[in-house]
């Protein structure tokens, strides 16, 4: 799988994890502001995990993780936000949310 590839694909598994969280979570019972503490890291350590298997030589920066300086010597970083509109997706039915997946070679 070339890196285009991966990139749309763990942005739509991600994005599938994030749906089925947040309806299990509503239907439980649990406030948006619970919801929003829950995926955030929730997506955010789904992201890495997958990066870590499929390009383990990679660095990742993300928007919900520590910063890493030793990226800045990586030839190759993925760059990631894995909940762009935290407060959106808070709400049951919004669609105001993404997943977003980069990669950025010898920059």
């Amino acid at each position: 799988m070339n890196d285009h590839e991966l990139a749309g694909l763990l942005a739509q598994e991600t994005g599938s994890l994030l749906l089925e969280v947040r309806e299990k979570a509503f239907a439980s019972g649990r406030s948006g502001k619970e919801v929003q503490m829950l995926v955030d890291r929730l997506s955010h350590e789904y992201l890495v995990q997958k990066l870590a298997e499929f390009r383990p030589d990679d660095a990742v920066l993300s928007e919900e993780g520590t910063d890493d300086l030793e990226r800045l010597k990586a030839q190759r970083t993925w760059i990631v936000d894995p909940l762009d509109g935290t407060r959106d997706y808070a709400y049951p039915d919004s669609r105001e949310w993404a997943v977003h997946v980069a990669l950025v070679v010898e920059g």
